[in-house]
Order: structure tokens, then sequence, then C-alpha cells
């Protein structure tokens, strides 16, 4: 399997990164991303998801509800924004995706 990307930007970018990488069936890393513009607070990470393992709808439904968690926080740090890029460079934005156009990410 090629590697799948994540770019994760807002305050609490590294610790919503390890816990996605910490989703069973999925494998990967993370590095604090240098490129990103520097706003007070926010920080963005890359993730390079290089394995998944069991069926792509199950992971792409604990991907979307990992989004979710992270998105509705109401106290405390959260995440901003993450894009998904895929094997074919194909990028689709986590804000209003569905279970289906994640799922098109990871197997394409």
């Amino acid at each position: 399997m090629a590697e799948i990307r994540l770019a994760i930007e807002g305050e609490d970018a590294i610790a919503a990164t390890e816990a996605l990488l910490a989703i069973p069936g999925i494998s990967g890393s993370y590095k604090v991303s240098s490129e990103a513009p520097e706003r007070e607070g926010v920080i963005a990470t890359v993730a390079s998801i290089v394995g998944i393992v069991g069926g792509t709808i199950a992971i792409a439904e604990q991907i979307r509800k990992w989004y979710q968690e992270y998105k509705q926080k109401q106290s405390g740090k959260r995440i901003e924004k993450v894009l998904i890029v895929g094997r074919n460079g194909r990028r689709l934005l986590l804000e209003d995706a569905t279970l289906e156009e994640i799922r098109q990410i990871l197997e394409s």
C-alpha cells in the first residue's frame, strides 16, 4: 500500500494526530510541519498512513468519528482543518466529507 497523507492544523494537532494513529487498523507516523504558516497557537502536523488493516469502510468510519470528536470539542484545544491526500494525489477536506468519499480516498 502506498502512503496516504493527512495534514492536520489546530491547537491540538499533535494530540489529534497521535489519536488518529492509535486507531486500531491504522499504522503510520507523523511530523510537525515547518511549511505551515505560523499563527499564534496553531500547530500543523503531517501524518503518513502506511498501512490499513481491515476493511476500508470500517477505517473510514473511525476516521470520520475521530474527526468529529476533535472538531466538536467545546472546551480546550481543538483542530481547525484536516486534509487527506490520497495515493493518486486526490485531496479531500474532512469538514463535510461523507464516509463514501473517505473510503474512496483510502482505496484510490
